[in-house]
């Protein structure tokens, strides 16, 4: 839950799971890209500081927030768990409120579906302010969130399977 003021990213490698077999997706949107490639690199600290070998990540972009579920999706057929990500500004129209609720609803529904974990990290801010703050700036990163919580949803998932 983000909190003004806080920074709500810190994390300690020592107290995650060891992502030394792990294989971790990131879809992130091009659009509002000076937003979603900070959170990428936010998300790539945590999984490499974890151990997750850079070759076991993959990277796939897509245009925009709306087509992060279905690449999600996609990913999941060759990795074991994946990072949404995507940053949706508020404008004069209603396709903010269209665009958040399909990438809402279709990233939960692609963890159900399959089975595997897709990290949402995807800013839904009312304004660039808002959206830097989170991207890398006062109030954090949501790709280090993002990658904390994949990586110990993915470990869950191996744990349970045993």
């Amino acid at each position: 839950m983000a909190t003004a003021g806080n920074n709500l990213s810190e994390f300690d490698p020592k107290g995650l799971p060891n992502g030394a077999h792990f294989k971790v997706g990131i879809a992130v949107s091009e659009w509002n890209s000076q937003f979603t490639n900070g959170m990428l690199k936010g998300a790539q600290e945590v999984l490499l500081a974890c151990g997750v070998p850079e070759s076991s990540i993959k990277i796939v972009y897509v245009p925009g927030t709306y087509e992060l579920p279905l690449a999600s999706q996609m990913l999941l057929k060759s990795v074991d768990g994946v990072i949404a990500i995507g940053s949706v500004i508020r404008g004069e129209t209603a396709h903010f409120d269209y665009v958040c609720e399909a990438a809402a609803s279709g990233i939960k529904d692609v963890n159900l579906r399959t089975g595997k974990p897709v990290a949402f990290c995807v800013l839904t801010d009312d304004n660039a302010e808002q959206a830097e703050a989170r991207s890398g700036g006062i109030l954090g990163n949501k790709g280090i969130e993002a990658a904390v919580v994949i990586l110990k949803m993915i470990a869950l998932r191996s744990e349970l399977s045993m």
